[in-house]
């Protein structure tokens, strides 16, 4: 008998939903045997990769293209538009299933959990992810792949070692023959930025990275050094919390269908991100305090800048401001291909700092917001827009919403 813990992890979780989503709606096409993916606008091919399907893979595309590149690759791909709210109902029914195998589930994000099993046999526990990845296959019609540990950490590699549809075990004993020949970019917290200096210095495998001396590492990268230098010898001592992480930011953001040259234009696409993402947030009774917008230009270089509000918000018109004003301080006039918004240093709505400040015009505003906010709830997005988008090449709702309801995993397991 051993502490388990188990990370389940859907199976290319946006594209699956999608696919599942359809089938139950008479659509005759699986997307997920079908060179598909899930992403922006098919029809303006703009946006990136968000998910894809299996087949899709033997074409090279990857998520975080563009349509534009995978369209290149794969001139007959289906693209479905992401569909967060279905997304959202398929997690949570996901859930419902994980909490009667145990009580104590974490919501790691929208298509990731972990959860304590308690002590149990090995046998015990690898019966038992069998089961519930067929359960959830058979009741909810996708696949998962479930982890088998007595750590998070382990869980959660294990979890990837091979999909779809599998169950996997990664316990200490077990490092030296299944995590350590892994290729150094496929450890938990190694970035692409990460991956090319440990390349640099010779260490490519998980195993080399485990052999390097932490004190070199922390010399190379300060305390993240140390952090992966210990997560590469499968050390990790947090435990599974039950219950869903608080919402810490959300954003979004486009990809331009040509390269914005004006200044006026690219303050529209700013209202428009607004237009999209400020609803979610009033829905999740949310106000934010901060806001940072990034410029990507046509070299593909990203730059941004962020700043904190005197007071949190969910006004669109004070976020749209706020991010037309850091705009103008971070663009030097050159084309830009990909413009987004990010809030963070989120607040309860019932938890509201009074503010002495608060003028006529703001109060006016957020009312204004929600009165637009219960039309178009009501008779559709398009019942209410703004003026400006008439006669612009920007439309009135741009990009998706890419929410961080829950926090991925930090360096502190």
């Amino acid at each position: 008998m051993e502490k388990v813990v188990f990370h389940v992890d859907v199976n290319s979780a946006y594209l699956s939903w999608s696919a599942v989503w359809d089938l139950q709606h008479g659509a005759e096409v699986d997307l997920r045997e079908i060179p598909a993916i899930v992403g922006g606008n098919p029809e303006t091919r703009h946006g990136i990769v968000l998910a894809k399907s299996i087949p899709s893979k033997k074409y090279g595309i990857k998520t975080g293209e563009t349509l534009f590149s995978a369209f290149f690759k794969c001139p007959n791909l289906t693209v479905v538009p992401p569909k967060y709210s279905q997304y959202l109902k398929a997690s949570n029914a996901m859930v419902e299933v994980l909490r009667e195998y145990s009580p104590i589930v974490e919501r790691y994000s929208v298509d990731e959990c972990f959860m304590d099993m308690g002590n149990i046999t090995r046998e015990e526990a690898v019966s038992i992810a069998a089961r519930l990845k067929d359960r959830i296959s058979e009741e909810l019609g996708f696949t998962v792949n479930v982890g088998v540990s007595d750590r998070k950490l382990l869980a959660k590699m294990g979890s990837d070692l091979k999909k779809p549809d599998m169950v996997h075990t990664l316990f200490p004993d077990e490092i030296e023959e299944k995590m350590w020949p892994l290729p150094v970019e496929d450890m938990f917290m190694v970035g692409p930025a990460t991956t090319r200096k440990l390349k640099d210095m010779n260490i490519r495998t998980i195993g080399e990275l485990a052999a390097a001396d932490p004190k070199f590492l922390h010399e190379k990268f300060k305390k993240y050094g140390l952090m992966i230098s210990a997560y590469s010898r499968g050390l990790d001592i947090s435990t599974v919390k039950a219950g869903t992480i608080p919402m810490k930011g959300m954003g979004n953001s486009t990809t331009l269908p040509f390269d914005f040259t004006d200044r006026i234009s690219c303050h529209n696409v700013m209202l428009s991100l607004c237009e999209t993402l400020m609803p979610r947030l009033r829905d999740a009774e949310k106000l934010a305090k901060c806001v940072a917008v990034h410029i990507r230009g046509t070299d593909l270089v990203t730059v941004s800048r962020q700043t904190t509000l005197y007071r949190a918000t969910d006004s669109t018109t004070m976020v749209m401001e706020t991010a037309c004003s850091l705009f103008d301080s971070l663009w030097d006039g050159s084309p830009v291909r990909h413009l987004g918004i990010a809030l963070s240093q989120l607040k309860d709505t019932d938890v509201e700092q009074l503010c002495l400040l608060k003028s006529k015009s703001e109060e006016k505003s957020e009312k204004i917001d929600r009165v637009i906010d219960t039309l178009r709830k009501n008779f559709g997005d398009n019942s209410v827009i703004r003026a400006t988008f008439l006669n612009s090449p920007v439309g009135p709702f741009s990009g998706g919403v890419e929410e961080k309801d829950y926090v991925f995993m930090s360096s502190l397991l």
